[in-house]
C-alpha cells in the first residue's frame, strides 16, 4: 500500500510518499480501508518529537473508512460496514488496523469526511464542557481558538446546552464565521484583552467554564478571567511557550483547573466515553450539529497539508485522502 511516512523526526519536510507492507489485522482488531484521514493536532506534535514505533513510521490515529477484515475474537463488525476509529498510530496510509473496540459505526446519512473529524474532537469537547467543566445552562463559558475543530465543536455542544457562549479567534472575519455556530460574543485576541472582554461582557462575574488549548501564559489569563469557583479546563498546548502556572492564582476566587486527555477517557471510561461519540455522530447525522473541513488534501500532499495545519489559517478540520 501508499502511505506518508518518515525516518526520523522533525517537520513537514520528513515525509516520504512510499510503498510499505499492508497492516496485518491482530485477532481484536479491524483492517480498514482509509477513506478519510483526519489530521489531529496529536499528529503534529508525534511528527515532531514523539519516538517511532517503527522506521519507517507512519504517523496518525483517527481515519474513517470501510472494514475489509476482521479478527477472529471481533464481534458486531462485519466486513462491508462503514467505521470511523481512533487508533495508535497508522492513519495516514490507504490501510490501516484498529483495535474493532475504538471503532464506530457510521450513521446512514453521514458522509465519511464529517464522520473522519469526529470522535476526538467532539469527544473531547464533551468531556471539557460537561464532564470537567460541568457547564449547565445559563452559565457562560470562554472558548478559546473558536475556529478550530475543538472549538467549532465546544461552542456548538455549549449553545446546545443553553449557555453564553464567548470565543477567541485571530482576526474579526474569523469571528464572524462563527457566530452561525452559536458563538454570542467575540473576541479578537490579538486587538483585545480577553480578560478585560470576559468581565465586560459578565459585569465583572467572569466565565464559569473556560477551555483552554493554548497553555503557558494564556492559560494564566484564563484562570484570571473566571467566576468565583469557575472551572478551567486545560486540553492542548497549542501556544508552545514555556510559562509555567502560579497555583496560587486559583485561590482567589476558589477556582479549580482540570486537565482533559481524551484517549485516557477512553480508555480508563470506555463504555460511557465510547456511547457518547457515538451519540455525536448520530446528532451530526440528523443535522442537529455540523463539522467543518476547511480543505482535503491527497495523502501525497501530506507535508502540504501539516503546513496548512501549523499555518493556523484552517477554519475547522483538515483531511487528507488516500
Amino acid at each position: 500500500m501508499k502511505a506518508a511516512v518518515y525516518y526520523q523526526n522533525g517537520g513537514p519536510e520528513v515525509f516520504r510518499y512510499e510503498d510499505v507492507a499492508d497492516p496485518v489485522c491482530g485477532p481484536d482488531e479491524v483492517l480498514i480501508r482509509v477513506d478519510a484521514i483526519s489530521i489531529e493536532g496529536g499528529d503534529l506534535v508525534n511528527r515532531e518529537i514523539r519516538p517511532l514505533a517503527r522506521v519507517p513510521h507512519i504517523v496518525g490515529y483517527q481515519c474513517a473508512g470501510t472494514i475489509s477484515e476482521t479478527g477472529h475474537n471481533v464481534r458486531g463488525r462485519h466486513v462491508g460496514d462503514r467505521v470511523v476509529a481512533i487508533l495508535n498510530w497508522g492513519s495516514h496510509a490507504q490501510y490501516a488496523t484498529a483495535p474493532a473496540a475504538d471503532t464506530w459505526i457510521i450513521p446512514a446519512g453521514l458522509d465519511l469526511d464529517a464522520a473522519a473529524a469526529i470522535p476526538v474532537a467532539w469527544g473531547t469537547a464533551y468531556e471539557c464542557l460537561f464532564t470537567a467543566g460541568k457547564l449547565k445552562e445559563t452559565e457562560t463559558v470562554l472558548i478559546h481558538a473558536g475556529a478550530g475543530a475543538l472549538g467549532l465543536a465546544a461552542i456548538q455542544l455549549a449553545k446546545r446546552a443553553g449557555a453564553r457562549v464567548l470565543a477567541t479567534a485571530s482576526d474579526d472575519s474569523r469571528l464572524e464565521q462563527l457566530k452561525p455556530f452559536g458563538m454570542d460574543v467575540g473576541i479578537n485576541y490579538k486587538d483585545d484583552d480577553f480578560v478585560e472582554k470576559v468581565m465586560a461582557d459578565t459585569n465583572g462575574r467572569g466565565a464559569d467554564v473556560v477551555l483552554d488549548s493554548i497553555a503557558g501564559k494564556n492559560l494564566t489569563r484564563s484562570i484570571q478571567s473566571l467566576s468565583y469557583g469557575g472551572r478551567a479546563i486545560t486540553v492542548g498546548v497549542s501556544g508552545r511557550d514555556n510559562e509555567k502556572l502560579d497555583p496560587v492564582t486559583l485561590w482567589r476566587s476558589n477556582s479549580s483547573l482540570h486537565g482533559v486527555y481524551f484517549p485516557s477517557s477512553l480508555d480508563r471510561e470506555h463504555e460511557r466515553v465510547h456511547a457518547q461519540v457515538q451519540e455525536i455522530l448520530e446528532t451530526v447525522a440528523r443535522g442537529e450539529l455540523r463539522v467543518v473541513i476547511d480543505r482535503v488534501f491527497a495523502l501525497e500532499q501530506a507535508a502540504q497539508a501539516h503546513r496548512y495545519v501549523l499555518s493556523r489559517r484552517a477554519f475547522g478540520r483538515v483531511l487528507l485522502r488516500p
